[in-house]
């Protein structure tokens, strides 16, 4: 048997302060069924400290008989507590023994009294060992709960001088999808697999807890770091690759893990969680399906996002969003339009990438009123335009997404007094997996106005033909990443030429973008392509410059490989 503090050690936490409290019969064993830790009571009853190794079968020979060692194996295997009745060879009264999983291995609570009240006591016992694992145990994968979490955490922490501990934050990539398409069901059947997963990769000294949906955590404690919680957090990613059977049914579901050491990023459980969250959203901005360990530039990066994410809800007030234009070129005529594209001018920091403020804005619930704003500047310039010239408005999916936007493009018309023919609205494929059927009404809608429809970034996404087949889209917008190499690739070509004809056939017009060489203008002229837009053909530029562009232009036929 291990001297005291040993035993103390091996048991968690939450364990020990239990057995310290208790004045029941009541021991811990580990998956090899070895004693780590017990009530006082039962250590002097049985007299474990005189034992060189105590495991359960030394406590509890009697448990060694085939039937009582078939109900522990249930235990195990199933983790739902039971009630086990043995009789001492020796000539003691029969006893009741409750056995139940351990996040480590199993726990036995013996019920003390005599045969009269053995059946009575025996569900009181049963009945407190299973209120004690549903309270810190996960009923779905039986990993331990937030709750045990806390307390673990709470209790580990300050870690003593010269230890350390790593706290692994873990979200699944791509979970969401799967019960919105595939039901709750098959969504359990993937959280239960992937915990199996991640504890398949975890070795002494590392335990892990599933937190709330697919948020799982491990803390790890070891004292070369971080090279050995960046090895663990590797191989929960690689536990990942491979894909998900349910009913049939491959899925890919990915692991990002975000990584904190204490002492160094913080001896506190907020300091810590916070560290290891800042580093959870680094591996998914850096792409997911990774894993990312804590540095001081994370949390700088994020302060500064905080920062601009308040000063964007200023921002449209204090005049800072602008406006550019890109042209529209027509093969072999002239420009026909431009797309209005946003952008912010931040007093501080200068100019913002849409990519960078746009997911804020949707996020913060600002892109209707941002999106509002745009579309009548950009109806208000087209006014100053050539009659036959069309704006093209992108339309985020928050901003689709959000009620009354029929209304308001029907109210911007009115106002500007621009034909409705004259306004594309540019949506993504993403806009349609939300709510097909109000979406398509919406489409329909703004198609009854006299909207132009444009399906932008065809091909990155789903590339469903049920949306062309449910909706006639006016305009199909080839995404640029398979234009940059169309002159010497083969499957861009096959891609984009198929593309064109598809489209055709449906009666819709098609545009590329991303038109940066003559080489690639030529081909897609010679494809028929309907429309080019790239920095080829020209730049955004601001409205007050369109004049200049379309008089040095030519109001404009193009040179070049557009001219044969």
């Amino acid at each position: 048997m291990p001297d005291t503090d040993a035993t103390k050690s091996a048991s968690s936490p939450a364990e020990s302060d239990f057995l310290a409290r208790t004045d029941e019969l009541v021991s811990f064993y580990d998956e090899s069924f070895h004693l780590v830790d017990c009530s006082m009571k039962l250590r002097k009853a049985y007299a474990v400290d005189s034992l060189v190794e105590a495991t359960l079968w030394h406590v509890y020979p009697e448990l060694l008989a085939p039937r009582p060692r078939a109900a522990i194996d249930v235990v195990v295997a199933s983790g739902i507590p039971r009630s086990i009745e043995i009789t001492d060879a020796r000539g003691r009264a029969h006893r009741n023994l409750v056995v139940f999983r351990t996040e480590r291995g199993i726990g036995v609570a013996e019920a003390e009294g005599d045969t009269t009240c053995r059946e009575t006591s025996s569900q009181t016992e049963s009945d407190r060992a299973l209120l004690l694992h549903q309270a810190t145990h996960d009923v779905l994968t039986g990993l331990p709960n937030r709750r045990q979490f806390s307390d673990q955490l709470r209790a580990a922490l300050p870690v003593p001088s010269g230890a350390k501990l790593a706290l692994m934050q873990i979200d699944l990539d791509d979970f969401k999808p799967i019960n919105d398409t595939l039901g709750h069901g098959a969504g359990d059947t993937v959280l239960k697999m992937a915990a199996e997963r991640i504890k398949g990769v975890l070795r002494e000294r590392e335990l892990a807890y599933r937190l709330a949906g697919d948020e799982f955590a491990v803390i790890q404690w070891k004292f070369e770091q971080p090279r050995e919680a960046e090895r663990l957090a590797e191989a929960i990613v690689n536990a990942f690759k491979e894909p998900f059977a349910v009913d049939g049914i491959s899925l890919f579901v990915g692991a990002s893990v975000g990584i904190a050491i204490a002492p160094a990023d913080g001896n506190e459980i907020e300091q810590l969680m916070k560290a290891a969250d800042i580093a959870l959203y680094a591996a998914k901005k850096d792409g997911r399906g990774r894993a990312r360990t804590f540095t001081r530039s994370m949390l700088i990066v994020l302060e500064q996002r905080e920062m601009l994410r308040r000063s964007l809800r200023t921002a449209l007030q204090e005049g800072q969003f602008f406006i550019e234009y890109q042209p529209f070129v027509k093969p072999r005529a002239s420009v026909v339009g431009f797309e209005a594209l946003l952008r912010w001018r931040h007093p501080l920091v200068g100019i913002i990438p849409p990519s960078v403020f746009i997911p804020m804005a949707e996020a913060d619930g600002l892109m209707s009123e941002i999106g509002q704003w745009m579309l009548e500047q950009a109806c208000r310039a087209a006014m100053t335009w050539p009659s036959h010239f069309t704006v093209a408005v992108n339309l985020s999916p928050a901003e689709f997404l959000h009620e009354g936007l029929t209304d308001r493009v029907a109210q911007i018309l009115d106002l500007t007094g621009i034909r409705a023919d004259r306004l594309e609205l540019e949506i993504t494929e993403s806009v349609l997996l939300e709510r097909t059927i109000n979406n398509l009404d919406t489409l329909n809608t703004l198609s009854l106005l006299g909207v132009q429809i444009s399906l932008d970034d065809f091909g990155t996404y789903y590339s469903s033909l049920s949306y062309l087949k449910n909706f006639p889209f006016d305009t199909i917008k080839i995404d640029q990443y398979f234009i940059k190499d169309l002159e010497h690739d083969e499957k861009s070509q096959t891609i984009v030429r198929s593309i064109i004809a598809l489209s055709h056939g449906l009666g819709m017009d098609v545009t590329a973008e991303g038109v940066e060489t003559e080489g690639q203008a030529a081909w897609l002229q010679k494809e028929g392509c309907d429309r080019l837009q790239g920095y080829f053909l020209g730049f955004p530029l601001p409205g007050a410059a369109i004049g200049d562009f379309l008089r040095k232009s030519g109001a404009v036929p193009l040179a070049g490989a557009l001219r044969t």
